[in-house]
């Protein structure tokens, strides 16, 4: 039983942890905020307003032993919800443990290391995708040897849902992910002194587990869970020839759905929780290892330890309370159940095939991609129209006013802002006080180990010694920058299918059509993401529904800094500008990016949509957004004609204040 935690500092997470811990939680899941994930430090320019939001700040081994302070390691299991720079934290976790006298064969775990999906879905990667799936492989390696206890990758199928998969989508891409992953680590065991491929391919196959999602459809959601522990015993006897039992069985754990909590009647989203929860506990031959459940609030913003205790008591409610464990598989023998299972397995493996003929997960993604944003875009599209139903939503809509969000904050924890540089100076003062040298001869061994692969010697040595000389987070990742260099990932948004223009859709073309002869040219907008925030799904979604619309659409993806966006739009020549968080940077970088579109004599309107409390509205408003937009407004077609009216709105003022112009000169 976890919670999903961390925020601030490593401080004040661990008293959370202890605390949760205390109150009968099993084991630790630890949220990082996005300069961790990402590989920056705090002072570094992508990092402004991202430190200690989303996550817990870790920077360096100091950070993860006050972190794990007091948490005795040779006895606690660990999820670590981090990708791109899995290595170097598992890396800073061993030497935290050293520090507690416990050796890393005692340490048990997992890290979630899963970059394809990140490429996907969530946006935290760091580096291209050959060298990630080399230190993903490096990482198998290490661990199935010296960390025997620990799951060193957790193909993650959970980010899929969010970003619109269906249960067909969610197998297939996960599997998918799951063979180009097994196919690197048994090509780097093959290279492993020793000659024990095959029995360390076993321990490998045997060592990977699954991170899912729970939609509140639980019943298919509970055969979508049957499917992928037939196909994933399928494929660990037909291709990497595993033949124990133990080490065929589909080992997963879950965090139910986040998507489909709404921030209209929050106060639902805790029914949403339990029987979501359902799906993957009914069922003993399907059951997850390990449950975190999210919070009712987390549409509106980061949970308070109230909430995650909520959500923790539903945890042991559902465990202790009910009789869901007493019995035998509930669903064995089912037609209903088999016939599901059955219509879910020909769906995944005839996608499997497709990304199979398209030479595997690494080289599919753009196509992965696309098929994502075009299923949110229906899935949306079926909301909008009323054909999927949400409560408090598009439907039963009247309601009282919320005791729950009733305080000052809106019913969220609202992080210091004061923390950031708090932050920032703790790092500088580590650095001051630090052996440099030994820090730089420990990188230069890391720059040189990644240069050459062809050595064959593993990264995850010269990181951990890395850890141990007091490198930093943005230090270890920046090494490898240089070597391997960056990265975009696909948007999806142009290689999305057009769609025919119909009801609300042709009367939104016909509104921009007339705003294309106002203008004298088709209206352009640019939408951003400033910001470390790499959830970007509503960003492509307006993209696409803006171009769908007949709008031009400037999107290049994530990871912009303001003065990047501002470049753009002045490039561009953009009529308005849409940016998008989700990650509670909006106070510090929406005014960033206005200052610097000033700045750039840009005076095209702002307008902002992502998680963003109703206390906030106003200070955004008062530095110049003209419009904001939460999770309550799902509409997206009403979104873009409100787009539309702003553009022409300002254009016709454009023109009053010409004419003025014109008839004082003309006097």
């Amino acid at each position: 039983m976890r919670t999903y935690a961390g925020h601030s500092t490593a401080k004040a997470s661990n008293e959370l942890y202890r605390r949760n811990l205390e109150k009968g939680q099993t084991g630790l899941s630890v949220a990082f905020d996005l300069p961790t994930q990402t590989g920056y430090d705090a002072d570094d320019e992508l990092a402004r307003g991202e430190v200690g939001k989303v996550g817990v700040p870790i920077a360096h081994r100091g950070d993860m032993a006050a972190l794990m302070d007091g948490i005795p390691l040779g006895e606690m299991n660990t999820s670590m919800t981090i990708n791109a720079t899995a290595a170097w934290l598992l890396a800073l976790y061993i030497v935290a443990a050293e520090e507690q006298g416990v050796g890393q064969e005692q340490l048990q775990g997992t890290t979630q290391n899963d970059i394809i999906k990140e490429f996907l879905a969530r946006g935290t990667y760091a580096f291209p995708p050959a060298p990630s799936m080399r230190l993903i492989a490096d990482m198998i390696a290490y661990t199935v040897e010296h960390v025997p206890k620990w799951n060193p990758i957790n193909i993650c199928s959970y980010h899929l849902q969010e970003a619109g998969a269906t249960p067909v989508q969610e197998i297939a891409y996960a599997m998918s992910n799951a063979i180009a992953v097994l196919d690197a680590a048994r090509e780097r065991i093959e290279r492993t002194p020793g000659g024990h491929g095959e029995e360390l391919m076993e321990q490998v196959f045997g060592r990977i587990s699954f991170f899912v999602n729970a939609g509140v459809r639980f019943v298919e959601e509970h055969a979508k869970l049957r499917a992928m522990s037939i196909l994933w015993e399928e494929l660990g006897r037909q291709r990497y020839g595993v033949r124990q039992e133990r080490h065929l069985r589909f080992r997963y754990g879950v965090q139910v759905n986040s998507l489909g909590l709404t921030e209209a009647q929050p106060e639902n989203n805790v029914q949403r929780i339990v029987l979501e929860a359902l799906a993957v506990t009914l069922g003993r031959d399907a059951r997850a290892r390990a449950i975190q459940l999210p919070a009712w609030n987390e549409a509106l913003g980061l949970p308070r330890p109230w909430d995650q205790q909520w959500s923790l008591r539903i945890q042991q409610v559902l465990a202790y309370e009910t009789d869901i464990l007493e019995y035998p598989d509930i669903f064995e023998g089912s037609k209903v159940m088999e016939a599901l299972v059955a219509e879910l397995l020909e769906g995944a493996r005839a996608e499997m095939a497709v990304v199979s003929e398209l030479g595997g997960a690494v080289e599919a993604v753009p196509y992965m991609k696309a098929a994502l944003v075009d299923s949110h875009r229906e899935r949306l599209r079926r909301i909008e129209a009323g054909e999927q139903v949400v409560v408090g939503q598009n439907r039963f809509t009247e309601t009282e006013e919320s005791p729950l969000t009733a305080d000052a904050e809106g019913g969220i924890l609202v992080v210091d802002p004061a923390l950031e540089a708090e932050q920032i100076e703790a790092l500088r003062r580590w650095r001051s006080e630090r052996d440099q040298a030994a820090v730089d001869e420990a990188l230069a061994t890391l720059a040189a180990v990644a240069r050459d692969e062809s050595i064959g010697e593993n990264l995850m040595g010269p990181t951990i010694a890395a850890a141990r000389a007091g490198a930093t987070t943005g230090e270890w990742a920046g090494t490898l920058r240089e070597v391997f260099g960056s990265y975009r990932a696909p948007t999806g948004v142009g290689e999305a299918a057009a769609v025919s223009a119909n009801g609300e859709l042709s009367e939104l073309r016909d509104e921009v059509s007339r705003l294309q002869e106002q203008l004298g040219r088709r209206p352009k907008i640019l939408v951003g993401k400033p910001g470390l925030d790499g959830h970007s799904n509503g960003a492509e979604q307006i993209a696409v529904r803006a171009r769908d619309a007949g709008m031009d659409v400037v999107y290049e993806g994530i990871r912009l800094t303001p003065a990047q966006i501002a470049a753009s739009a002045l490039q561009e020549g953009v009529h308005v500008i849409g940016l998008s968080i989700l990650s509670g940077s909006h106070r510090e970088l929406i005014p960033a990016v206005i200052d610097a579109l000033n700045d750039a004599g840009v005076s095209a309107p702002v307008v902002v949509g992502g998680i963003i409390p109703e206390q906030d509205v106003a200070a955004l408003r008062e530095a110049g957004v003209a419009a904001v937009y939460t999770p309550k407004d799902f509409d997206i077609t009403r979104i873009v004609r409100d787009i539309v009216a702003l553009v022409g709105e300002g254009a016709e003022r454009a023109t009053v204040a010409a004419s003025g112009v014109s008839a004082n000169g003309s006097a």
